[in-house]
């Protein structure tokens, strides 16, 4: 019996070529699945004229998922509750999709009866590793082929073997840089962004091209850490990632430049746009500021790190993340409220403004005014046994470390 393979299908260059090549040298027949994790088709194609690609490149069927919201609701909305943001930067743009994504081949490998799974990965990125990793913790018995580890091809050798085999792609040899896009933002490789002394070209942006020149307030709220509505319109979060990413990105706000450690342990320097990310993590940490008790707000910190680490090295599928997402989910039980952002070009963003019904910030414990209910006379007693330990150790051992006095 030919075994059958499902690819992860995105309809460029790469998985269009995968799908003859793995024919042509591996004799299977190939299954598309296109996930529709808010990446946007090119304004003069669509999902339907990208299956035609697919199934023109010998795809015995391309199916296509739209797991806009799911990945919205399910994805996003756990990286907002962690705060999540790779080596304190990155929010995990492509890293989010790609569990997304292999949760349907998977799905998808059961019910066209498939042995295998394919994906159109290069060995120096990080998406190889998601992609294999995810499957085998979903499905250990499935095979995982990566057509694009073994071909040798340049991207000129790919465009000429999808011309020798008629497949209609819009690839061409000019194309400069590689750029992942899906609802959470945009990630943008190659050409002159290689060189990390270089500043990024503008041609590459669309999500924050600055086309408002005027500041733009507005204010998103939360429930049980989850944003629900911008400006007390109530939306799902897929539509409020969406408009959120177009009222700030008009400003310039949400492009990052770093430079990141791979998994694979290459530092490669890049470049995102991600206006919606980056906004909602800063509103939702700082309504946490409000409503988290200090020492669970102080673990949380710590072990939000570790959580954008296990995601972006492909772990969303594993014991330890799902227990931190336990922990990440009972943090979220007050944090309901609204927080108030201010956008200026060229990029700027400020929070102006918070409020939550259970929010641990008391005026009058806070004030210097005559609302002041803080009990001062207690804090004589409370700083001196506080303190008892470090005096006590200065008073016996701390000699050597005391100025001397001046002759």
């Amino acid at each position: 019996m030919t075994k059958r393979v499902v690819l992860a299908y995105s309809g460029g260059l790469d998985t269009s070529v995968a799908v003859r090549w793995m024919i042509e040298e591996w004799g299977v027949e190939v299954v598309c699945v296109l996930v529709n994790v808010g990446q946007d088709a090119d304004s003069s194609e669509s999902f339907e004229e990208i299956k035609t690609r697919a199934l023109a490149a010998g795809a015995i069927d391309c199916v296509v998922v739209d797991a806009r919201d799911e990945m919205a609701e399910e994805f996003c909305g756990a990286a907002i509750a962690a705060n999540a943001k790779y080596e304190g930067k990155y929010p995990l743009v492509s890293a989010l999709s790609r569990p997304v994504i292999v949760r349907h081949l998977v799905d998808q490998a059961r019910k066209f009866n498939a042995q295998a799974v394919a994906h159109g990965c290069t060995g120096k990125g990080n998406d190889q590793v998601r992609f294999e990793v995810g499957t085998h913790a979903l499905a250990p018995d499935l095979e995982v082929l990566a057509p694009a580890r073994n071909w040798g091809m340049t991207r000129a050798d790919s465009i000429d073997y999808a011309q020798k085999w008629s497949i209609p792609i819009k690839a061409t040899k000019e194309k400069i840089y590689s750029i992942d896009e899906n609802l959470w933002g945009r990630a943008i490789e190659c050409g002159e962004i290689e060189d990390p002394w270089a500043a990024p070209p503008e041609e590459p942006y669309t999500l924050t091209r600055v086309t408002n020149l005027s500041p733009v307030e507005l204010t998103v709220s939360f429930v049980a850490g989850k944003p629900v509505a911008i400006d007390d319109q109530a939306m799902k979060m897929s539509e409020l990632i969406a408009a959120l990413n177009l009222r700030a990105g008009a400003t310039g706000f949400g492009r990052l430049d770093m430079v990141e450690n791979r998994r694979v342990g290459i530092k490669s320097r890049e470049v995102y746009e991600a206006p919606a990310a980056l906004a909602l993590i800063a509103a939702h940490a700082d309504l946490e500021d409000m409503v988290l008790e200090r020492d669970l707000h102080h673990e949380k910190f710590k072990l939000e790190a570790r959580w954008a680490e296990l995601v972006y090295d492909g772990l969303w599928f594993s014991p330890l993340k799902e227990a931190l997402d336990a922990f990440m989910n009972e943090t979220q039980t007050h944090v309901t409220g609204d927080v108030r952002l201010r956008f200026e070009a060229p990029g700027l963003m400020r929070i102006v403004g918070r409020r939550a019904p259970q929010a641990l910030y008391d005026h009058g414990l806070a004030t210097y005014d005559a609302a002041d209910t803080f009990r001062h006379a207690d804090s004589e007693g409370y700083v001196r046994i506080y303190g008892l330990g470090v005096q006590t150790w200065a008073a016996r051992q701390g000699a050597k470390n005391s100025t001397p006095p001046r002759s």
